[in-house]
């Protein structure tokens, strides 16, 4: 019998990557990058003396376009696998990114009416500066006692749809106006191969409060927000909301030829890149929290009832694994501190040496502060470079590292680092355990942990639980492709669920992080202690961060 494949494509923040995978054992035959031409745009609107403001982050839905014309020919050709073997494509993409769409489903910004317009460009889900617009639908849905409001620990983000739609509407409602509906990237994407634009149910749960029973919220809330957006839900959120592993349908005689599969292909729906990560390294069942970790890190666990859990990102019934409900939490920078450590705050000694070793600043980094015990340093800091998304939910929030002396080293700053981003995982996973949703062992997945055995090991010893790592580096990718397996069907070459893709296609290292005893010990003390600031910073005992954020908005002006 002839061997089956999939394609998985994942959309990330600055690059798209299309991975073909084989759907008898999940191993990886060939991978290939494509770089987004317009990257992040945080500064000006392409081809365009627009600028735009402090915490903006928009996209140019051609970059996505251009990842599936350059990179899934690539991995074709590279391969030398035949098209028609080829069954299902699935993709993921970071989220909330959303965007504006005509009633022909073209993007607002493609128009060259509007494209002056810095809304009707896609927003990148860290386009940040809805944060009042989330507040006050907080408030809003805190003070009415908004059932939906609990499901998202007590707080939606200004990353999330509905403060995305409502800045639009406040700020450019001719934007509002134009868009016969926002949508997700991932729908859009899938809406270019299929010629059909769905939502699917991983973000329009997550992203956009849609809930299996209750669909969104109801009109009276939004009318409440904004009388303009009464209708919001059935006008521009409107379209049917499908699950996981749905196929939109095979992909366009136009868009096979385009780029090179079998006009047979089927599609998958969309899913949120991390959440991909959760079958992608075997996880199908409760009790086992898995950490997508990169610039940012996204924790996922399954449970078997809906409970509230504060801080949590959401939870959704069939949002990753039908017949459970997911639950989300995430810290919205990790990989991104270490990066800015070295980028920004490293001393250029550091750097000569690493060179003169033939070794980057993080390997160098990472080998000196391995040789710290827990605590030696005397440092500690809170993880919140980027904000905080759980438990506090307050993209307002920002870093801070104590005890530093004169005495300190690079090494030690960059340990504390480390340990900080652990913390905060620590606190997330304590939140969902003591709240009822089991969490007995972690699956860590993503860049990071490939590359850095030290905050594995640390992370293991902060939360005193066992850690396995991924075998696969673009463990997303791969389960993006188990959902295309999923869509083509058993009768197709593919799976007929998503249990039975994970059970053959999901792989992970033999080698495991145990905690140690005597780290445990030490970091439960310094956990307290990141506690103590964590709740001092983070509850209103004392808000000098959103200060300084405001007093520098306002100095910028």
């Amino acid at each position: 019998m002839t061997k089956k494949y999939a394609i998985g494509v994942d959309f990330g923040t600055e690059s798209g990557r299309a991975v073909l995978v084989s759907l008898d054992d999940g191993r990886e035959i060939t991978d290939y990058v494509t770089e987004y031409s317009h990257g992040v745009i945080d500064e000006a609107l392409p081809e365009s003396e627009v600028e735009l403001g402090f915490e903006w982050a928009l996209q140019h839905p051609n970059d996505y376009l251009d990842v599936l014309k350059q990179s899934v020919p690539a991995v074709v050709k590279n391969s030398g696998i035949d098209p028609e073997d080829i069954v299902g494509l699935g993709i993921d993409f970071t989220a909330c990114t959303m965007l504006p769409v005509n009633t022909n489903g073209d993007p607002l910004c493609f128009d060259d009416d509007w494209k002056q317009n810095p809304h009707s460009w896609v927003k990148l889900w860290k386009h940040h500066t809805a944060q009042e617009h989330a507040n006050q639908i907080n408030n809003l849905a805190a003070k009415r006692g908004e059932k939906f409001l609990p499901r998202y620990g007590g707080k939606l983000s200004s990353e999330w749809m509905l403060a995305k739609v409502w800045q639009i509407l406040d700020e450019a409602p001719e934007v509002y106006d134009e868009a016969d509906q926002f949508v997700e990237a991932a729908d859009w994407v899938v809406s270019q191969l299929t010629g059909r634009l769905l939502r699917n149910s991983c973000t329009a749960g997550y992203k956009a409060v849609w809930h299996k029973e209750e669909g969104y919220p109801d009109n009276d809330f939004f009318k409440a927000l904004d009388s303009r957006m009464e209708n919001l839900a059935e006008t521009k959120l409107k379209g049917d909301v499908v699950p996981l592993g749905t196929s939109a349908g095979q992909i366009t005689q136009e868009m096979a030829g385009l780029i090179g599969l079998s006009p047979k292909t089927a599609i998958a729906v969309g899913i949120i890149d991390a959440h991909a990560s959760v079958p992608g390294v075997g996880v199908v069942s409760p009790g086992k929290m898995v950490m997508a970790m990169g610039t940012s890190l996204c924790h996922m666990v399954l449970g078997e009832k809906e409970l509230n859990v504060e801080g949590m990102c959401g939870v959704v019934e069939d949002g990753i694994i039908p017949g459970y409900y997911g639950y989300e939490a995430g810290q919205s920078a990790v990989g991104d501190i270490f990066a800015w450590y070295v980028n920004q705050a490293v001393p250029d000694y550091v750097e000569k040496e690493a060179e003169s070793e033939g070794i980057n600043v993080h390997q160098w980094l990472e080998r000196e502060a391995s040789n710290y015990k827990p605590g030696q340093s005397g440092l500690l800091a809170l993880d919140w470079w980027n904000g905080n998304r759980s438990v506090l939910v307050n993209t307002e929030l920002s870093g801070l590292l104590v005890g530093a002396t004169l005495q300190t080293k690079p090494e030690e700053i960059y340990r504390a680092l480390l340990e900080a981003t652990a913390f905060g995982t620590r606190k997330i996973v304590d939140a969902f355990h003591k709240n009822g949703v089991v969490v007995n062992e972690l699956y860590a997945c993503g860049g990071l942990p490939q590359k850095n055995k030290l905050l594995m090991q640390i992370y293991a010893d902060v939360t005193n639980r066992t850690i396995k790592v991924a075998d696969s580096k673009q463990t997303p990718a791969v389960g993006a492709a188990m959902f295309g397996a999923v869509a083509a069907g058993a009768d197709h070459g593919g799976y007929n669920t998503i249990v039975d893709a994970a059970k053959n296609m999901a792989r992970i290292k033999d080698e495991t992080y145990e905690p140690i005893p005597e780290n445990v010990a030490v970091y439960e003390q310094l956990y307290q202690e990141y506690n103590k600031l964590h709740d001092y910073f983070g509850r209103g005992e004392n808000d000098v961060m959103s200060r300084l954020k405001l007093i520098r908005s306002q100095s910028s002006e």
